[in-house]
Parts: structure tokens; sequence; C-alpha cells
């Protein structure tokens, strides 16, 4: 029986409050924005249970107009967002910009839509269900595409007990931390406008006030000029294959063992509770895919470099700011040695993560610039950490309390990708969303070492 369709009820664009402050602005992309023209947008939401009351349809309708408000009021101080990517080139002399207009532009989209399930319809299967993925916009779209559609679209779903605020954001305009710097202003803007008959976007003390100074390598002046004629050259379309993925939840006890192993093994106190977890994931997946001992495989970790440069770079920073780093190693070394062997592997690649590091990556990326494509992170053995338990997801309030889960969509995900959250509960305590193939999840999920370090709701036995 084939599950309830998402019904789209309505549909508009959500323009800055104070769109005049932001005419005439040319947005210039760095290195880092750039690369990530042919991946996906960022696609991230929060599952709220929906109050209950007398009269829902008021309750919708009053909740809508409060979210077009505090958005409209949100993209006046994050107004790149509501531009329009623009590729500018020439043949005499030759020439290829790429850039965001922020002048003159339709806004981003906000649309209301309507499922026929419950909360419990989607927190309760053990996998997260394929209708997760029609609660975002932009389904299947790339960066590239912001020429033609939002760089920002929100859409608002209402089960029949929950609302699913789900957020689409283009990923040349900004990385993990830009993205949830965005949604926690919006939520602090709906709130101080909640409590205010008339909220004004200045009036609204925020955390995270944006940064739109562009920030670009020593002896790169913007616009970068790309060596390309014609965006086929750079761009590519792929189709995930079909996995399964599935939330695994970390207790902060679980995680605070994990540490102190991977530590004592390794006689040291320096290897952090995530290089801890991450190398339990990297073992647990690696040996659920049983590749022959002489086999690479490798653990990538995307890190936000603003704190790692010099002079460092504000966290408020809006815009990419990432570097992947990766440790690598045959199957049969990973597997014959214990947690605290990979988890100091991890540990060293992020350790010598600097500045240098960072900017002679940029280098050569500026004399032979490199799109990245959604078919090559594919990699048989390789495990991509992405996200991050740091970011402040359930801190954000839209007048119904506390989110009950954080869930993202179908962009950007392939076999080996985790995703990585706070846990509801705090307090050190981390969600993973894993993505596997569905032979290799079934070998996880009897991956002893892997189970016993979830949380006892996790167990499937």
């Amino acid at each position: 029986m084939s599950s309830p369709a998402v019904r789209c009820i309505s549909e508009c664009l959500v323009k800055p409050h104070h769109s005049n402050q932001v005419s005439n602005q040319i947005w210039d992309l760095t290195p880092w924005d750039i690369a990530m023209l042919s991946v996906h947008h960022i696609q991230k939401g929060l599952l709220f249970i929906k109050p209950s009351t007398l009269h829902p349809h008021h309750f919708m309708e009053n909740l809508l107009e409060k979210l077009k408000h505090s958005l409209s009021l949100t993209l006046s101080r994050f107004y790149p967002l509501s531009g329009r990517l623009v590729t500018h080139k020439t043949q005499h002399p030759p020439s290829y910009i790429v850039f965001v207009d922020c002048n003159n532009t339709d806004g981003a989209r906000f649309i209301y839509a309507t499922l026929d399930m419950t909360i419990s319809d989607i927190l309760s299967p053990v996998d997260v269900p394929p209708t997760i993925h029609s609660f975002f916009d932009h389904h299947k779209a790339i960066n590239h595409d912001g020429h033609t559609m939002p760089l920002l679209s929100i859409q608002v779903t209402e089960l029949v007990d929950g609302v699913f605020i789900g957020c689409s954001m283009n990923h040349v305009i900004g990385d993990g931390t830009s993205y949830w710097n965005f949604f926690n202003t919006w939520s602090q803007i709906f709130q101080a406008q909640s409590h205010q008959a008339q909220a004004h976007e200045y009036d609204v003390p925020i955390s995270y006030q944006p940064i739109h100074n562009r920030w670009f390598p020593n002896n790169c002046s913007p616009p970068i000029n790309l060596p390309f004629k014609h965006h086929d050259e750079f761009i590519s379309r792929s189709e995930a294959s079909l996995l399964r993925e599935r939330i695994f939840q970390f207790s902060a006890e679980s995680i605070a063992k994990l540490k102190a192993k991977a530590n004592s093994e390794s006689n040291t106190t320096e290897i952090s509770s995530f290089q801890s977890l991450s190398a339990l994931v990297w073992r647990s997946i690696t040996r659920a895919r049983s590749p022959p001992n002489e086999q690479k495989t490798s653990c990538r970790l995307a890190a936000n470099c603003r704190s790692r440069m010099e002079p460092t770079l504000p966290e408020e920073y809006f815009g990419n700011c990432l570097h992947a780093v990766e440790a690598e190693t045959t199957t049969g070394e990973l597997l014959e040695n214990g947690i605290g062997w990979a988890a100091w592997k991890l540990h060293v690649a992020v350790a010598n993560l600097n500045d240098r590091v960072v900017l002679q990556f940029l280098q050569q990326w500026l004399e032979s610039p490199l799109i990245y494509q959604i078919g090559r992170f594919f990699d048989p053995y390789c495990v991509m950490m992405g996200s991050s338990p740091r970011f402040n997801m359930y801190g954000n309030d839209f007048g119904m309390g506390k989110a009950v889960a954080a869930r993202s969509g179908y962009a950007n995900k392939f076999d080996g990708k985790v995703s990585s959250y706070p846990g509801r509960d705090g307090g050190g305590s981390i969600d993973l969303e894993v993505c596997l193939l569905p032979h290799i999840m079934s070998s996880l999920e009897s991956d002893e070492e892997f189970m016993n370090a979830l949380l006892p709701s996790n167990t499937l036995f």
C-alpha cells in the first residue's frame, strides 16, 4: 500500500523587509563557494508537535503569517539568500564569472503543504521513511540551478499532529555553519515578533549578526574568472543508489566511554569525543562492507576552517568555509587495530589542518579550479562525516516548543554518508544519520561493537 502524498496548498515569494538596503549589491563568490556549483542544496528541517487547539485552521493560518513575516525580517540580514546566481561571460577577452545578484530579485520561496500522516508515522519506523524527502523543495536540484530557482526555499508541511519546517538553501551561498546561523536567527526574530505587537528587525537582539564581507586568499582579487566556456563543462547530475537511511542515537555516557577507550588505547588524552565516535563508525561500516584486507579505506571529516585561518574568520562569516580532512589505511590495519588506533589517525588529520594547509589547497584550486561532482562523492570504501553535533538545532522555537526531531532531505546522500546532529536531550548526546546500501545496513545492524554503543531504544534485539 502506497504512502499518502504531500499536497501543496499554497506558494509565494518572500522578499527582505528592507529591500532598499540591499539594492545594487553584487555578492562575489569565493573558491569555497564556486566549488559547490554542481552539488545539491543543504536540506535540513525540524519536526514539531502541533499544539492541540479548538481551531487548528486558525493556528496554521496564524503560524504561516508569522513565519513569513519573520522570514522577511531575517532576509534583510541574510540578503544574499533572496538573490539569484548570474553568469557573466564574454569571448573578447575570454571571461566566465559567476556571482550572486542581490538586486531586483524575487526573493525566497515559501510553500505550505499538508500530509495525512502522524509524527509516529515519521519517527516510529526503523528506517527514515522516504516521505521525508518530499518535505523539502528543490528535490534533486543542484546549486547551479540557482540561476533560475530561489536560493532559499522554505516548506512548511502540516501533519495530522505535527508541523515540519524544512529549508533548502543553495550550498554556493553558505555551509552548515551559515545555514544554522540563518535558521537560529529566524527563530529568534520569530519569537521576538510573538512578544511584540510591532516587531522591527533592528529591535531584535540576535546571536549571530552575519558578516557578508567576502574572504579571498592572498593575491586573489574578486571576481574569479573561471576557465570554462559553458556550464556543461563542470555540471553533472546523477541519481543516488537505493539507500537505507537510519538514525542511530548515542548517549553522552556511551560517547564518554568511547572517548576514554580510544584515549586509553592510544596512551593520550587528546582524542575528542567526535573523533572517537567517528572511529567507531568507520570501523563498523568497513567491517559491514567486508572488503579484502588490502583494500584501501578512508574516513573524511568536513571541518569548519573559520577558527583555523590566520587571522581567524568569525563564526558569523556568511558563506562557505569548509575543508575535508581524511585518514586513510587498509581494511586489514583498520580492523586489526583497536578504536584508539583509528581515532588517533583521525585526530592527527584534524590537528594538521591549519591556515597553511588551507591556503595551499586554495592556491592549487585557483590554478586549476575544481567543481565538486555529486557522482564522485561515491567511494565504495569511504565513510564521509558531515554536518556537526555543535550546530544549534534544538534551540529553535517557532511557537510550538522544542522540536522532537531533526531530519534531512534527499540532498548529497550516498553509500557511506553519515550526518551528525546533536541529540535532542543535549548533554553531549549525538544522533547519526547513516546512509548505506541495504545489504550493508543489515550487516551494520548485526555489528556487536556498533550496536552495543547505542541507546537502548536503538537495539534491534
